[in-house]
Order: C-alpha cells, then sequence, then structure tokens
C-alpha cells in the first residue's frame, strides 16, 4: 500500500497540497483538448447536425418539350419526374414549377415571351430556370431548305441561333441575378428514319457544342446533354409522332436533369446557402 510522503515520489498528499489540484486539472484540460482536435468536433457530441430543407423554385420556359408533348398524362413531360426526385433531396422541401413551355417555339419566340410581364415577375422570384430550345429552329432550316439540304445552311442558321440564346440567357439573368440557369441539350429525333444520315448526327452535335459555349460564358449556369439518350433506335422512347419524347423519354430526360445539377451543383446553381442545425456551410 502506497503512503504519502513529503518526498517526491508517485504519490501525492491531495489533502495538504493544491500542486496536485492543479496538477490534474491542466492534465484533464489537456486530455479534453486532444479528444476535440481528433474528432474535429466544435460542439458536444451530443449535438447533432440535420439539414433545414428550403422551397425551390422553378420556372421552366421553352418550346414542346417544356409543354410536355408526348406526354400521356399531360402533366409537362419531364417535370412531375424531376420536381418527385428534387423533393428527395434532404435540402429541399417543395419543389414549385412553373411551366412557360410552348409548343413551336424558337429562340426568336422565345425571347419575345420573356418580355411578358407574367414570366417576368415569374423570372425574379425563381430560384432556378431551366430552358429547352434550338429543336424548331434547327427543323426551320430543315423546312426551309428542304429541297436542297446541305452542312453549310445549318451553319449558317447556328451562328444566329447563337446570338439569340445568348441574349435569352442575358434576358433572363437581367430579371434575376441570382438564379441558377440550366439549358437542356438537343437531341436528334430521327434516329429512326435517318439512323444512317451521319450529317444529321454532325449538326445536331455542332449546335449542342455551341450552346454549351455559349452557357459556360456565365456563371450559375449548367447545360445537360441529352443526345446520347436518344441514339439507340431500339429504345421506344419518341411518343407517336416519332419526333418528341413519351412517357419513358420525359422520365429519362428527368433522371439526366436531376444527375447532372443535385449535390453541390444545385447548391451552386440556386446560390442559396444549405442551413444546417448548428452550423451554415456555403
Amino acid at each position: 500500500m502506497l503512503k504519502a510522503s513529503s518526498k517526491k515520489g508517485i504519490c501525492y498528499n491531495m489533502n495538504n497540497s493544491n500542486g496536485g489540484v492543479n496538477n490534474l486539472r491542466k492534465m484533464w484540460i489537456i486530455f479534453l483538448a486532444f479528444v476535440f482536435s481528433l474528432t474535429g468536433c466544435s460542439t458536444f457530441p451530443n449535438e447533432t447536425t440535420e439539414v433545414v430543407p428550403k422551397n425551390l423554385h422553378v420556372v421552366s420556359i421553352g418550346d414542346s418539350l417544356t409543354q410536355g408533348v408526348g406526354d400521356s398524362t399531360e402533366s409537362g413531360g419531364y417535370i412531375p419526374y424531376l420536381q418527385q426526385r428534387l423533393e428527395q433531396l434532404p435540402e429541399v422541401k417543395k419543389a414549385n414549377f412553373v411551366n412557360y413551355g410552348v409548343k413551336g417555339n424558337r429562340t426568336d419566340q422565345l425571347l419575345e415571351r420573356l418580355n411578358q410581364q407574367e414570366v417576368k415577375k415569374s423570372l425574379q422570384k425563381a430560384d432556378l430556370v431551366i430552358i429547352t430550345i434550338g429543336g424548331n429552329d434547327i427543323m426551320k432550316v430543315f423546312k426551309d431548305n428542304f429541297t436542297k439540304l446541305s452542312v453549310p445552311a445549318f451553319d449558317r442558321q447556328r451562328s444566329s441561333y447563337e446570338k439569340r440564346l445568348d441574349e435569352i440567357i442575358q434576358t433572363v439573368r437581367k430579371e434575376n441575378r441570382d438564379a441558377g440557369i440550366v439549358l437542356m441539350g438537343l437531341y436528334n429525333p430521327f434516329t429512326k428514319v435517318l439512323a444512317d444520315v451521319e450529317e444529321v448526327k454532325a449538326i445536331i452535335h455542332d449546335w449542342n457544342e455551341a450552346s454549351k459555349s455559349i452557357v459556360e460564358q456565365y456563371d450559375q449556369t449548367c447545360f445537360v446533354a441529352v443526345e446520347d439518350l436518344f441514339e439507340d433506335p431500339k429504345e421506344e422512347l419518341l411518343y407517336n409522332d416519332q419526333f418528341h419524347p413519351n412517357d419513358q423519354g420525359y422520365e429519362r430526360i428527368a433522371d439526366r436533369i436531376f444527375e447532372t445539377i443535385k449535390g453541390k451543383k444545385l447548391e451552386e446553381l440556386t446560390n442559396k446557402k444549405i442551413i444546417y442545425a448548428n452550423e451554415e456551410r456555403e
């Protein structure tokens, strides 16, 4: 049995010396500091960190792909599928969509509609703006040059398309400098009837590259490629008109949009901080 001693040794007489108490206190403080440094904690272990979900306001503008032509439920094409996926995210409480899709719209017609007061007010409230446009611009070239189709004809019109697309993005940004802008790429609807025509594939690819280049010039923007989704002619992803997506095609589009923008990308696009129970993260 060890006894207290006035000499230096293993044990200290706690009743007669404050030195032992002070040393023990210092050792305890050092131990706690060491534990917290290992765990990286700035709060006590029994506190939890949880995401506080927010409402997400989404404005969809563009052509028939936004309107949802080919959707058997007539509920907005890709929109209900994307809404469901977004609302599965812990940071999203509810995704509210406003649909301004109009069948047949080209870039010049969309520019006109962006000046409508109803559309402008919606854009001002948006966290996210999703655009489908360009398919009818290409179709106009087909119709205008049906008897003498040539790649240069599409190249000439692509230059005008790029200018109008750039103006569309500028117009949206003028109404809302904080909203994320998502542009959906084009796909080749002629995979069955013109499967062997390489020029069509090249035209779609070039227009997509031009669109992507325009989008990348701006902050908080994102290009979503869907061209590859419709490349397999054996897959039934088109409506009866063999031009617009069917239900499965729209679901594939929604999946691609979601996979492209979810996570950190969604936070960057919407310029919203994710609020947690015990902290705030950029």
